[in-house]
């Protein structure tokens, strides 16, 4: 028989994820084995459900083919997303089910313990923004940036002891960096791990600190950074440089983000590869065709032939002149903008009168 997730969840079709997350820690609380008046069986069905309907893709393939699904849908069959969590050691029976955000629904249980090994420490990411040119948005431009972070002591080189000194093995976590603490909660005892504080997860401490960071094996200062702008960037995308932010003790150094702002260009607009210009001309030259001498990004002159009989916002190309990229380079577009006299001295109407008896 079909199973309904969302009855089993006691929430609507429409439920937004943080809703779902909340019905499924509700009833798994309550009908956890462990508890007194647990149910097995129960708890089994609202993990299920939640397994579903927490992922996108199977509450899409569940909304759209029921719990049967196309070919015989198991959301415990499908790889990729809910591996198997052994809770036979706390007397449950056996009881199988996807971790998934447990680590989140019950982390007052578990303390965060749950996760697996000790992480490493990593240094803020930081943000800046460059200015360029329209050229060197086109063409790309190495830049050098000065920024103040937080980077790596350059008299102790991150140790936070004075050069020659003895590093002493911590006494608070006797070495190893982390300190481990048993908690008691309804599904039991369980050891949890944190970073010791004392020595930020090194399990060393410097027997003399260094003069420069007093210790923390990091100082604010101004660092000189060079920067290389790729080809064809545009304005608006971020260039990131892993390990350039800022640095912390015992742990890698985050990444610096740089935001582009490109100035405008006074002839030229940027179409993905492609550079647009808007070409007025007036109308004898529309009528008659021209050559128009044009400048290309890189400085040079090249000449245009304007056909005669052209029309109003007709479209010309000048290949291999736009952005360069690894797919090759863009075209110029030059758009044809017509323009038409405001005021014709009696000769040019006279002459346009005869044009006009020739149909033209």
């Amino acid at each position: 028989m079909p199973k309904d997730y969302y009855e089993t969840l006691g929430v609507n079709k429409n439920a937004s994820k943080d809703e779902i997350k909340k019905a499924f820690h509700k009833l798994a609380h309550k009908h956890h084995p462990d508890k007194n008046k647990g149910d097995d069986k129960k708890f089994k069905e609202v993990n299920e459900a939640y397994q579903v309907l927490s992922d996108d893709q199977k509450r899409a393939q569940y909304d759209r083919f029921g719990s049967a699904g196309p070919q015989g849908f198991n959301p415990g069959s499908q790889q990729g997303g809910f591996g198997g969590f052994d809770f036979s050691g706390a007397n449950n029976g056996g009881v199988e089910f996807d971790m998934g955000d447990l680590g989140d629904i019950f982390g007052d249980f578990f303390g965060g313990g749950m996760r697996g090994g000790r992480q490493a420490r990593r240094g803020r990411d930081i943000s800046t923004e460059i200015d360029l040119s329209f050229e060197d948005s086109v063409f790309g431009v190495s830049r050098t940036i000065l920024l103040n972070k937080q980077s790596v002591c350059g008299i102790c080189k991150g140790t936070g002891g004075k050069p020659g000194s003895k590093m002493n093995t911590c006494k608070t976590c006797n070495g190893n960096g982390q300190i481990r603490e048993m908690k008691r909660s309804i599904l039991g005892t369980f050891a949890t791990t944190r970073e010791c504080s004392e020595c930020h997860g090194t399990g060393k401490i410097p027997g003399e600190k260094c003069s420069e960071c007093h210790g923390k094996g990091v100082r604010m200062k101004q660092e000189e950074i060079n920067v290389k702008i790729p080809a064809g960037i545009s304005a608006g995308e971020m260039v990131r440089m892993t390990g350039m932010g800022e640095a912390v003790q015992g742990g890698t150094p985050g990444d610096l983000y740089i935001k582009i702002n490109v100035k405008p260009h006074s002839v030229y607009k940027r179409d993905g590869l492609n550079l647009i210009l808007d070409l007025p001309i007036k109308l004898t030259d529309a009528l008659l065709g021209m050559t128009y001498k044009l400048k290309t990004l890189e400085g040079n002159m090249i000449e245009v032939k304007i056909p005669e009989g052209i029309n109003h916002g007709e479209l010309l190309r000048v290949r291999g002149k736009g952005v360069p990229s690894s797919r090759g380079r863009g075209d110029i577009i030059i758009r044809i903008l017509i323009k038409m006299p405001t005021k014709l001295s009696r000769k040019s109407k006279e002459i346009i009168e005869n044009l006009k008896e020739e149909g033209i």
